[in-house]
């Protein structure tokens, strides 16, 4: 991604953070008041709830702000890992601030409390709902265009309020039509959802830590400007590393005519490497597969290994495929998927596939699966 845009993304993380701060003080402050006034448990758990939505939009500002930071020697791919750091905090302190929130209403249900309901302090709470569902989306929207994931956390956490609101005013109408206070049991209910909402923030960053398959859009991309390239016959074996939302280092093996020089090689190789720089900020590096691909002997070599993949559900394609005369030895990589349980049953029926047409040959093969 150009740097104009990464610096636009930055923009928009730290506005939309701050407009998330603003608005939740203002929900939270008029959320607590309500539920003091009425003794309302549910009113006020949601008050303080907003208010951890202040925190975790602060956290959101201060993660973006810290991501920015250069490279240097301890850290030469950048700070942008920070972003996910600041994802898993914001998971826990929705996750506790649902566990309290369960606690509260449990207490309350062991030893209610009058209500003082109004329809007044009904309607404050619909409008709160209103603006938070509409600051939610905005967020969500947000963090998915700037690949933000603390961003589309918070977003999602402020959605989420506003579904709440909603069974809070259910309840409050019931008690004020029908004098019977469901508003412990329904404070157990949202306490349920913050913390649903906490475990799926949390392992969405505990994934993005251990290290998720690349993006697969990104990766498309990449395998298409690839392809396009001219001297490039084929591209395989891509890997991709994130170092934040928008810094990624990856490899990727090409298929090359073994006929073409070094220098040839070099030309349009690394014209190709500054271009994916500057246009996805992915520091890409190219491993190279010789092939013969208009030679008669590769042609033949290639429809003897196509039928063998014909007759198993469990290869999804092949490459690096290579006969070496000098070595008398042959070279080609399966792409399985990962759902094959015997490789080595897979690897010896290929081998002795592959000896029943060429006998005299050695047969070298390497089976692997895609990491995008």
């Amino acid at each position: 991604m150009p740097a104009s845009w990464r610096r636009s993304a930055k923009n928009a993380i730290v506005l939309t953070s701050l407009l998330g701060i603003v608005v939740n003080l203002l929900i939270a402050g008029v959320k607590i008041l309500i539920g003091v006034l009425t003794s309302s448990i549910a009113i006020v758990s949601e008050g303080v709830n907003n208010l951890s939505d202040v925190l975790t939009s602060f956290l959101s500002l201060v993660g973006a702000k810290l991501a920015e930071k250069r490279p240097n020697e301890k850290r030469p791919f950048g700070y942008g890992r920070i972003e996910y750091l600041t994802s898993l905090t914001i998971a826990v302190i929705i996750l506790v601030a649902g566990v309290e929130m369960l606690i509260g209403s449990v207490k309350l249900i062991v030893n209610p409390a009058e209500l003082s309901l109004t329809y007044l302090s009904l309607i404050i709470i619909g409008a709160t709902a209103i603006v938070k569902y509409q600051l939610g989306v905005y967020t969500i929207k947000k963090g998915k265009q700037v690949d933000s994931g603390s961003l589309v956390a918070v977003g999602l956490d402020c959605r989420n309020d506003a579904f709440i609101s909603i069974v809070t005013i259910v309840s409050g109408l019931i008690f004020l039509i029908f004098h019977y206070s469901i508003d412990a049991h329904i404070g157990v209910f949202m306490s349920f959802v913050v913390i649903k909402a906490g475990v799926d923030v949390l392992w969405d960053s505990i994934s993005e830590l251990l290290g998720r398959s690349g993006k697969k859009e990104l990766a498309d991309q990449l395998y298409r400007e690839i392809l396009e390239t001219d001297g490039i016959i084929d591209a395989a074996d891509m890997v991709l590393h994130n170092y934040g939302p928008s810094a990624w280092s990856g490899t990727v093996n090409v298929e090359i005519d073994h006929a073409k020089t070094v220098g040839d090689v070099y030309l349009f190789l690394h014209s190709l490497q500054l271009r994916i720089m500057h246009e996805h900020n992915v520091t890409m590096v190219f491993g190279i597969h010789a092939t013969g691909i208009d030679h008669k002997e590769y042609v033949e070599l290639r429809d003897v290994v196509q039928e063998f993949i014909q007759e198993r559900e469990h290869i999804k394609t092949f490459h690096a495929l290579y006969l070496d005369a000098e070595a008398n030895r042959i070279y080609c990589d399966l792409v399985v998927d990962f759902d094959l349980k015997e490789r080595d049953e897979l690897h010896d029926d290929f081998i002795a596939y592959m000896t029943r047409f060429y006998p005299d040959k050695e047969v070298s093969l390497k089976i692997e699966t895609e990491f995008v």
